[in-house]
């Protein structure tokens, strides 16, 4: 500390102390509404709650430049906001959603159906302009908005009525889809960005091409498939449906087949994977399209009368992990290559397999599928489970000769109206509706979680030390 003389005299003096910093109070959460029950004054009680978080969020730094303490009073923000949401949706979804649909008249799909929440009830769900600057934050950077997202989705399918009919409105086909059909009817071939469409005698054949990233699943791609299952299941023309992953570029498998390597973990890091079109979108849009058809006729009485539905083969080269074996729990007939193998290391990776928790041990029983969903198992062409999850096995230059004979079986009358009928068995319509609805809180939770944070960034960290 320097030393000054006080004025008129010969006397040092210590300086005064610096001024003790005033810490800024954590900003509290405004308390949950007491909602009345009358949708009109709760959905003001809503917007001014909502509006009010907003306000003190705002005053805090971004997520990356808090300290733990803000981060702490930035928790608390949120979690209040949630809870509100979650008050007013427990008395209020059908409402919410009878209005968004005009009485369930209009079939708006899962992006619009979010973004008129946002406009109609506001604080409902995040407005486009806070998801866009979302967006541009790698995983770890975001505040995790798409949680708000979820627990409207997952409010909308709890609901018998309204969950019905938004898995209806997602099986009806893609604009993008309608507007190619001419061009395919006609000419048999499409090229999307990640996906080649084209006709084979009675089949359709979609090739993953996502060559860069051993056909892994991206936004890109789960839209190219939505598209194209679209087409297979419009065209006249098309009895058959095949699903085969093209040739890819990495080191290890130059120039062979691969099926799929799941979702893409860096895409995941770097915050590109969307819960609407992704997590949720994939299995309410061409997943299911595949199972239960695609919806023509809205007002036909029976569900086989409204949709279009064939059987689908899949064509596995290499291996199917995560989502590419999810996808194989699906199709009708799954052909092998040997030497293949399939595997859903949701342990490691520290999310949910999709719906392979549902699916998985109607094929392969209890214990197996406890064994690959939580042990990360992997089953390959010499297990005895293989046969469990693949009709035939053959050696690499025999696939095409084996996908032909199967579309020969499948083409035959008889067999959509027979897995329709097999579909209602095995996977009821509620029982996925009220899975979905666990499934969409649970896996974006999990997609934001510390542990899988940690996880991808440290696979991203090693690819770029490679590289």
């Amino acid at each position: 500390m320097s030393r000054t003389a006080v004025a008129g005299t010969d006397q040092p003096v210590d300086d005064p102390p610096p001024p003790v910093p005033v810490p800024v109070p954590a900003p509290v959460p405004a308390p949950v509404p007491a909602f009345s029950g009358a949708l009109e004054p709760d959905r003001a009680a809503l917007a001014t709650h909502s509006a009010e978080t907003e306000r003190l969020l705002a005053a805090l730094p971004p997520r990356p430049l808090r300290t733990p303490p803000q981060q702490d009073a930035a928790g608390r923000l949120f979690g209040t906001a949630r809870q509100t949401r979650r008050a007013f949706l427990a008395l209020h979804t059908d409402a919410v959603y009878d209005e968004l649909t005009e009485r369930r008249t209009r079939y708006p799909r899962l992006r619009e159906l979010i973004r008129a929440a946002a406009a109609y009830f506001p604080g409902l769900v995040p407005t486009t302009d806070q998801m866009a600057a979302e967006n541009t934050l790698i995983q770890a950077e975001k505040d995790g908005r798409e949680v708000d997202q979820a627990i409207f989705c997952a409010a909308v399918l709890r609901s018998a009525t309204a969950g019905r009919h938004l898995i209806e409105a997602m099986l009806r086909p893609t604009p993008r889809a309608l507007e190619l059909l001419p061009g395919y009817r006609a000419e048999g071939r499409v090229e999307l960005a990640s996906v080649l469409v084209e006709r084979r005698g009675r089949a359709t054949h979609v090739t993953f091409r996502n060559a860069h990233c051993l056909n892994a699943e991206d936004n890109r791609l789960i839209a190219d498939l939505e598209t194209a299952v679209d087409l297979a299941l419009l065209d006249d023309a098309t009895a058959v449906g095949v699903l085969r992953g093209g040739e890819v570029d990495h080191p290890r498998y130059q120039g062979r087949r691969v099926f799929s390597a799941g979702i893409n973990l860096k895409d995941l890091r770097n915050g590109d994977v969307s819960f609407v079109d992704f997590l949720l979108g994939r299995e309410l849009g061409y997943i299911n399209k595949m199972y239960r058809g695609l919806l023509t006729e809205p007002g036909a009485d029976s569900w086989a009368e409204r949709t279009v539905q064939k059987p689908w083969v899949g064509a596995v080269d290499s291996f199917a992990i995560g989502g590419g074996t999810q996808l194989l729990l699906v199709l009708d007939r799954v052909i092998a290559e040997e030497g293949a193998y399939f595997s859903l290391p949701a342990a490691e990776e520290g999310i949910v397999p999709g719906l392979a928790n549902l699916r998985l041990s109607r094929l392969t029983g209890a214990r197996a599928a406890r064994q690959v969903i939580l042990g990360g198992r992997r089953i390959g062409t010499d297990d005895p489970e293989f046969r469990l999850l693949c009709d035939e096995v053959v050696e690499a230059h025999g696939m095409a000769e084996a996908v032909e004979r199967a579309v020969t079986e499948l083409a035959a009358p008889a067999v959509a109206a027979n897995r329709h009928m097999l579909g209602l068995v095995e996977e009821p319509l509620d029982l996925y509706r009220t899975y979905l609805a666990e499934f969409a809180v649970v896996q974006v939770a999990r997609s934001y979680s510390e542990d899988v944070l940690a996880k991808v960034e440290r696979r991203w960290q090693r690819s770029r030390d490679r590289s």
